[in-house]
């Protein structure tokens, strides 16, 4: 079988975060059953072309072919030609939001590509918390196509039932076919040690996107009440430069005891190593469809305090971390100061607690299973349509 995969951005990319490896890691752990060609942007989420790539030819990175596109290739008139041009079974489209899939969804339903059977994954974008960013943009658009009838056919990929749960919200009415596969993790190469914790001081990271919708802000106002000395490492690409403004005057006022510092951005080799520097990721996003930092950073061993708005549970009862809901601060705040107070024993508890729990996590082989199914149900479907 041969699915197109379409994708704003792929490997060697990272600043556009996880769905880059939800991607990756697909055609890694299935591509020795099916054949991957992946169409993409000549470059990062911003900055010039990658300067280790060709343009204008198929390119083997990993188990996939890709063909890097630059900007003038992606307009409509040579969209329509490059996918005509092509031999592929399925298409896969990751974000409903995305050019890409704009594009590719209107030339199917004006006729002027092949009928193939498509998988969209919106990753976490029908979530609350992202739908209410640029609401109503987003509200007349998904009006509008559902109006058209853009998604006749379509099969949904959701991450987790409760991501299914948004997709059957949002697309009310169309009957929507969503099949629930959960997002592949590479497995963890090596152990990686926990740093000492000495009672009254608490190393936290951040590591993502500065943008609204991972929710930095929050994050920050909670520190000034703690007692004790508090480190908060940020560590990601500052994608939104106005909102990075009002975290920084946010910063400007906290107390001496609490050290907060921008690390700039980091790559992905880097990332699991940079968390087993710390003793909690804090990461109250407005939602992820996933959230593939919270994996890397279980796997660490660093234990986690996230928002109710991932498809990640059960992390208190086997003592990995912690899930609180963003109308709850108050909560937040008393998990933070119970990690202040926490001594070195106590907290080399919960860090092999986290180990073992995302370790459990990136190797369940139902999930594999699942992301099988999902190409095959697409397959199966446009037999049928045949």
């Amino acid at each position: 079988m041969r699915i197109l995969l379409i994708t704003d951005h792929y490997l060697p990319g990272y600043k556009a975060g996880g769905p880059i490896r939800t991607l990756a890691n697909i055609t890694d752990t299935l591509g020795d059953e099916l054949e991957f060609l992946v169409l993409t942007s000549d470059r990062d989420l911003s900055g010039p072309p990658y300067p280790s790539i060709q343009h204008g030819v198929w390119q083997q990175v990993g188990k996939a072919q890709v063909l890097y596109l630059r900007p003038t290739e992606r307009r409509w008139a040579c969209w329509k030609r490059r996918l005509n041009a092509l031999n592929f079974d399925v298409i896969y489209l990751n974000s409903c939001f995305s050019r890409l899939t704009i594009r590719t969804l209107a030339l199917r339903w004006l006729k002027l590509i092949p009928v193939k059977p498509i998988i969209l994954a919106p990753r976490g974008e029908f979530s609350p918390g992202a739908l209410a960013l640029k609401k109503c943009k987003k509200k007349l658009y998904l009006a509008l196509t559902k109006v058209l009838d853009f998604y006749k056919d379509i099969i949904w990929q959701a991450s987790s039932a409760y991501e299914r749960e948004d997709i059957e919200n949002v697309m009310k009415g169309e009957s929507p076919i969503v099949v629930v596969a959960p997002n592949l993790v590479p497995v963890r190469a090596r152990d990686l040690d926990a740093p000492p914790k000495d009672i009254g001081v608490l190393k936290l990271v951040f590591l993502s996107r500065v943008s609204r919708k991972k929710n930095l802000d929050f994050a920050l106002r909670l520190l000034p009440n703690l007692t004790g000395r508090v480190i908060f490492d940020i560590y990601g690409p500052l994608e939104d430069l106005a909102y990075w403004k009002e975290c920084q005057s946010i910063i400007a006022q906290m107390p001496t005891s609490i050290e907060v510092t921008y690390r700039g951005e980091i790559m992905p080799e880097q990332v699991m190593d940079t968390f087993s520097d710390y003793h909690l990721f804090l990461f109250p996003t407005r939602g992820e469809n996933f959230g593939h930092v919270i994996s890397e950073s279980l796997r660490a061993g660093c234990p986690v305090l996230i928002s109710d708005t991932t498809p990640w549970r059960g992390l208190e009862e086997q003592k990995a971390g912690w899930i609180v809901p963003l109308s709850q601060p108050e909560r937040f705040e008393a998990v933070l100061e119970n990690m202040l107070q926490m001594d070195d024993p106590a907290f080399k508890e919960y860090a092999d607690h986290a180990r073992r729990f995302g370790e459990r996590a990136a190797n369940d082989p139902v999930t594999i299973e699942a992301n099988r199914t999902l190409f095959l149900t697409a397959a199966k479907c446009g037999r049928e349509r045949i």
